[in-house]
């Protein structure tokens, strides 16, 4: 017999064991008959070396093993490739302060070749977290091929790709803008820049026009924006929230169609404190309704300056170091008081002299967006390096080709438009990073600066003659390893066995915030290395928030640790929650919600246990094709309907249609009216009856074990396990059982619709009670007006039933509603339940239009507040999405009693 409860807390880790020591997560030997439709594959989005499982990887990697899970069990060669990302700057984080807290030398004292086997070591003792997590979890990765992306057969694989991109002119080296990190000293990508919103100023600059020239400025104008007045200027202001940055400045844009300055564009102004002469340039970028419509250009210190830079010819001058100090080596005029100033302390120094030589004109409070280093937390340098670059837009071309033409799909279908949105405008890709954890990248130079690239050293010196080369410090963006996961993790270069079999993979599951960092750059990589998409489909799971829809975050304290919740509740509620609120884009979770999802659990273990005290048990050959019991060639066809639709939700990636229609299945269907039809079968008299109830009842359970388990694996492999101690031997676990694959006949559609008709009987007379208030202890008769041949005759059979269920006292057939009673239409059949003396009519009416009144008032709030606009426009949309669900909450509600009340008006008149 089963235990009254299951305790995930033991069960959990003994079953994993098991499914480890089974071999089943490796993909199954190949057969002869075996096509491209019998592999099944998927690559781990790597999550980093340093990280611990947070609820995003939890839902990842819920949706990852539910298609793993699902399509071993339909008979393929399931490949689910594991590994972890070396995160180059978040693992050296990690280290540096470690040694730090230690009392060690820093990274720089140590040398590279040191730190790096510190980092090594860190990696061998501490590196193995998130995977130990995912295992609590119950991912079903083949551990056995689980990568790494900086072990040695990757590092080949890079080493491989970079030599020959740059032989085919797809990698250089340029002089370009990139995301700097003072602190860390290295280029960062996009996706380690976090936004910042700040107070701030705008200062706004008078430029002196150069060699005396002046211009009429408008300073008055009329209603319809025509100037009246002007004043006579030597002068042009600019506005900046970066004052430091004026050092560097090689030009001030206006637009070209700006009447202001139409005269000014070729002209030059006199820069403050350099006194360099700068020209004034007509350029699309510079806004006219914004400020002064002139804008300061910096190539050298800001993305948009550098464009606009290009397109005009200016001069980029960097006036700072890596520590974001001013430098004067580009700009030889900076005073030497501002040489080695920290930007801030400058930008001090900067505003007192523009106040002090009366050329700072307005100070203006501003609310500004800051990019910050997400690792670091200090304000990021656009600074002009050299590094190395990839020729995106060469290689995106046929990865735009790919979707366009729908070699890939996404689903759903609407990320294709970020996806398309990046690739058409997309930028050289800088691939280089100054730090020493990481793909060192395998250039090397001479003595007078020229670059021998090889994948070896050996090959460089070749190149160079044998002269003496010192090998580039730079190590690779940690993206251009991820860039080559799916082919790279099964072998390549090598042409091996995984490679012919698992690739292309069968699908990507992933967020949509790395479409562009990642699922990109995999099509990318993948179509120019192995002439094939990566992928055929890309899931993109949506973003996990609070219960609010608000992001998680710990200064918030509205952060759900998943590990927190498997310690508590176990793994099962945890997936099943992730699986059937993957739908939407923003996941609103709650802990409340993971909870009522493990009573989904509870109940049913209860009905196994349920199962198991009337004696359901396996029978050997039982064929439930030959079932005759009205309820089992009913539950029959509502599980094969069941199997249909999970199967075709898993199928097209829809998880949460999957789960729903399990959780109907199993808790409405099967056990809230299968196993209640069932009770009178168990204590009957009819033997015959009862076996066949019997054996239905387990062999139903079995097959609703097999279809839950992608989403639930350990409650129901735990049920497989004990339910298998009696009938015939199991011949495997649960994890390697067949998908069940039910036949159309089994479908019964005279058993559909008389099971049909008394779940709707019954749930109608207890919604009716609900409404009108009846006593749980009351029992009302129930009539029916003149049934049908077909009605008599089911009233007949399920008499007993309707008395139980339904709770009545007696069950008639006549010719009219009896006074005092409420109707209710049952197939094709009036019915009435008498509550005359059972309720009080004054005090039940006065109850409902109390009611109503509150949702009408409720009604009448809301409406208030959706009908401003200012709510609409200025609440936060969760907010504003909470109010219309309330909305329309009332709404349904009043609709409701109003009918109740019409019924109850009905009996009155009656």
């Amino acid at each position: 017999m089963l235990e009254k409860t299951f305790e995930p807390q033991a069960a959990e880790p003994r079953l994993y064991a098991q499914w480890e020591e089974s071999g089943l997560f490796a993909p199954r030997a190949a057969k002869p008959t075996d096509g491209a439709a019998d592999a099944y594959s998927i690559v781990i989005p790597p999550p980093n070396v340093t990280g611990s499982l947070h609820i995003g990887h939890a839902l990842n990697n819920t949706l990852q093993d539910i298609l793993a899970r699902y399509h071993r069990m339909k008979g393929k060669a399931v490949l689910w490739l594991p590994g972890t990302d070396h995160a180059g700057i978040a693992t050296q984080m990690v280290v540096e302060r470690q040694l730090a807290a230690a009392g060690n030398v820093g990274r720089r004292d140590m040398g590279r070749d040191a730190f790096v086997d510190k980092v090594w070591e860190w990696k061998a003792e501490s590196g193995g977290t998130i995977v130990r997590q995912l295992r609590r979890l119950g991912a079903s990765c083949d551990w056995s091929r689980e990568r790494f992306t900086l072990d040695e057969g990757l590092n080949a694989a890079v080493r491989k790709v970079f030599v020959k991109l740059h032989q085919d002119g797809l990698i250089y080296r340029d002089k370009r803008l990139v995301n700097w990190d003072p602190h860390f000293q290295t280029a960062i990508s996009d996706l380690e820049v976090e936004q910042r919103e700040q107070d701030g100023h705008y200062w706004h600059f008078a430029y002196p026009l150069a060699d005396g020239v002046t211009y009429e400025h408008p300073v008055a104008f009329d209603d319809d924006g025509k100037a009246t007045e002007f004043e006579t200027r030597g002068f042009i202001v600019v506005a900046t929230t970066r004052p430091e940055t004026m050092l560097g400045d090689t030009g001030v844009a206006v637009h070209p169609e700006d009447e202001r300055y139409a005269g000014l564009v070729g002209k030059e102004v006199i820069l403050p404190i350099t006194g360099r002469r700068i020209p004034i340039v007509a350029d699309d970028y510079a806004d006219p309704t914004k400020g002064s419509g002139a804008v300061k250009i910096t190539p050298a210190h800001d993305f948009n300056d550098f464009g606009v830079g290009k397109r005009a010819g200016l001069a980029a001058l960097n006036v700072m170091d890596a520590f974001a100090r001013i430098t004067n080596d580009d700009v030889p005029e900076i005073p030497a008081d501002l040489v080695g100033l920290d930007r801030f302390a400058a930008r001090k120094a900067i505003v007192a002299r523009a106040e002090e030589e009366n050329w700072l004109r307005e100070i203006e409070k501003t609310k500004h967006v800051v990019p910050h280093g997400d690792r670091s937390g200090v304000v990021i340098e656009p600074w002009l390096t050299d590094q190395w670059y990839v020729d995106a837009h060469t290689l995106a071309q046929p990865a735009l080709k790919a979707v366009e033409q729908g070699d890939t799909v996404f689903e759903p279908k609407s990320y294709e438009k970020i996806y398309f949105e990046w690739l058409r405008n997309i930028e050289p890709w800088c691939i280089s990073r100054q730090l020493w954890w990481g793909h060192r990248i395998p250039a090397w130079y001479d003595a007078d600066g020229q670059i021998y690239v090889a994948e070896t050293e050996e090959e460089a010196i070749a190149q160079a003659g044998g002269k003496a080369l010192t090998q580039d410090e730079d190590v690779l963006d940690t993206w251009f390893s991820s860039a080559l996961w799916p082919f790279s993790t099964m072998g390549w270069p090598e042409k091996t066995e995984d490679l012919q079999r698992f690739y292309p993979t069968s699908d990507l599951v992933t967020a949509a915030d790395i479409i562009f960092f990642w699922v990109a750059r995999m099509m990318m990589m993948g179509q120019h290395f192995m002439g094939e998409v990566p992928f055929k489909r890309v899931i993109i799971n949506g973003l996990v928030r609070d219960e609010k829809g608000q992001k998680m975050s710990k200064s918030k304290g509205n952060v759900i640790d998943p590990l927190g919740i498997i310690d508590e509740l176990g793994a099962d509620p945890l997936r099943f929650t992730m699986a059937i609120l993957s739908g939407t884009r923003d996941i609103k979770l709650s802990k409340q919600r993971i909870e009522g999802y493990r009573n989904f659990g509870t109940k049913l273990w209860n009905a196994a246990r349920f199962s198991q005290m009337n004696e359901a048990k396996r029978v050997e050959g039982f064929d439930p094709a030959t079932v005759e019991q009205t309820i089992n060639r009913w539950i029959r066809g509502e599980l094969t309907k069941a199997e249909r639709a999970v199967s075709e939700a898993i199928e097209g990636g829809r998880f949460d249609d999957a789960a729903s229609g399990l959780y109907r299945f199993v808790w409405n269907v099967f056990c809230d009216w299968y196993l209640e039809l069932a009770k009178p079968v168990f204590n009957g008299a009819d033997e015959a009856a009862k076996a066949e109830t019997r054996a239905m009842t387990a062999w139903t359970i079995d097959q609703t074990l097999k279809l839950l388990h992608p989403v639930m694996p350990f409650i129901t492999e735990e049920l497989w396990a004990e339910l298998g101690k009696e009938g015939p031997a199991r011949e495997s676990l649960l994890i390697g059982a067949e998908w069940p694959v039910l036949p159309d006949t089994f479908v019964d559609a005279s058993a559909e619709a008389e099971i049909g008709w008394l779940v709707d009987l019954v749930g109608e007379i207890r919604a009716l009670r609900a409404e009108m208030n009846v006593p749980p202890s009351a029992k009302p008769p129930l009539a029916f007006v003149a049934p049908d041949a077909v009605t008599a005759e089911r009233i007949a059979r399920h008499r007993d039933l309707l008395l139980t269920l339904g709770r009545v006292s007696e069950i008639t057939s006549v010719e009219a509603a009896p006074a005092g009673a409420v109707t209710f239409v049952s197939g094709s059949t009036t019915a009435a339940l008498s509550l005359a003396g059972i309720i009080d009519l004054t005090a039940e009416r006065a109850r409902l239009e109390k009611e109503i009144a509150v949702f009408e008032s409720d009604i009448g709030h809301v409406n208030k507040k959706l009908g401003n606009p200012n709510f609409v426009s200025r609440a936060a949309p969760e907010v504003v999405d909470e109010q219309r669900a309330k909305l329309a909450e009332a709404e349904e509600g009043k609709v409701k009693l109003q009918a109740a009340l019409a019924r109850l008006d009905a009996m009155a008149e009656a």
